[in-house]
C-alpha cells in the first residue's frame, strides 16, 4: 500500500458554532448524572454554548442560531434529534462517526470548546470528564489523534507545546500558528526545570479539582 493510500482522510471542517454545539453535547453526555440532562433540549444546549466558564471565546447564541446549527450537524450525520417526549432532544453520534475512545473524546470536547491550548491546560480540563494520569499518558493519546488529523500541533511537540483540533476552517490553523505564544507556556531553563515540573504538577492537580467542582454546578 502506498503512503498516499494509507494517509488519513481530511476531516470535515466545522464552523465555530458547530464545534461549540458538539463540545457541549459531549461534555453533557460525559458529566450528566441524570437521564433528564442528556440527550439535551434546545434550551439546555443554548445555555451550554453561552456558558462563561471553560469556553473560549464566550458566545451569546440565541435559540434560532443553535437550532439552525443543530440542523446542519444532523445533515452531516453528527447529531440525532430525539422526538416523542415533552420537548425534542439532541444527542451526538460521534463515537460511531469518529471511532475514538472515551478519553480521546474528552480531549476533543475540550479542544472544540476552547480551541488552541497547551498540553498542560488540556490535561487538566479533559480530566474532569475522564481521568488522564499524567502528561505522558496525554501525549500517547494525542499521538494517535494527530495521526488521524484530529489534533494539530501549533508548536513543536515537547514541553510547553500548544495544539488544537483538526476541524478548523481554511485559514484558521495558519492564523493560530502565527501567534502560538498566545496558547503555549514558555519552557524553563535547565536550572529551574525540576522546580518548574513541581509547580506545574501542583497547578494541574488544582485545575482538575476546580474543573470537577464546576461540572457539579447547575447550569
Amino acid at each position: 500500500m502506498s503512503d498516499e493510500a494509507a494517509a488519513p482522510a481530511p476531516l470535515q471542517p466545522l464552523t465555530m458554532y458547530q464545534r461549540r454545539v458538539l463540545g457541549v453535547l459531549i461534555e453533557k453526555q460525559k458529566t450528566s448524572r441524570s437521564a433528564d440532562a442528556y440527550p439535551m433540549t434546545l434550551n439546555s444546549i443554548v445555555v451550554g454554548c453561552n456558558q462563561k466558564s471553560n469556553r473560549d471565546p464566550v458566545l451569546e447564541l440565541d435559540d434560532d442560531t443553535v437550532e439552525e446549527t443543530l440542523g446542519e450537524l444532523q445533515q452531516l450525520g453528527l447529531v440525532l434529534k430525539v422526538t416523542g417526549g415533552r420537548a425534542d432532544r439532541y444527542r451526538h453520534l460521534l463515537y460511531d462517526v469518529w471511532r475514538v475512545g472515551k478519553v480521546e473524546m474528552a480531549i476533543l470536547a475540550e479542544l472544540l470548546m476552547r480551541g488552541p491550548q497547551s498540553e498542560g491546560d488540556l490535561r487538566g480540563r479533559a480530566s474532569r470528564m475522564d481521568d488522564i494520569a499524567d502528561l505522558d499518558t496525554l501525549r500517547d493519546l494525542l499521538k494517535g489523534l494527530a495521526a488521524r488529523n484530529f489534533v494539530v500541533y501549533l508548536t513543536p511537540q515537547g514541553r510547553g507545546a500548544s495544539l488544537t483540533h483538526g476541524f478548523h476552517l481554511p485559514g484558521e490553523i495558519e492564523s493560530a500558528k502565527a501567534a502560538p505564544q498566545a496558547f503555549s507556556t514558555p519552557a524553563p531553563t535547565p536550572a529551574t526545570a525540576s522546580k518548574w515540573d513541581e509547580v506545574m504538577a501542583e497547578l494541574a492537580a488544582l485545575k482538575v479539582r476546580v474543573a470537577k467542582l464546576e461540572a457539579r454546578l447547575p447550569e
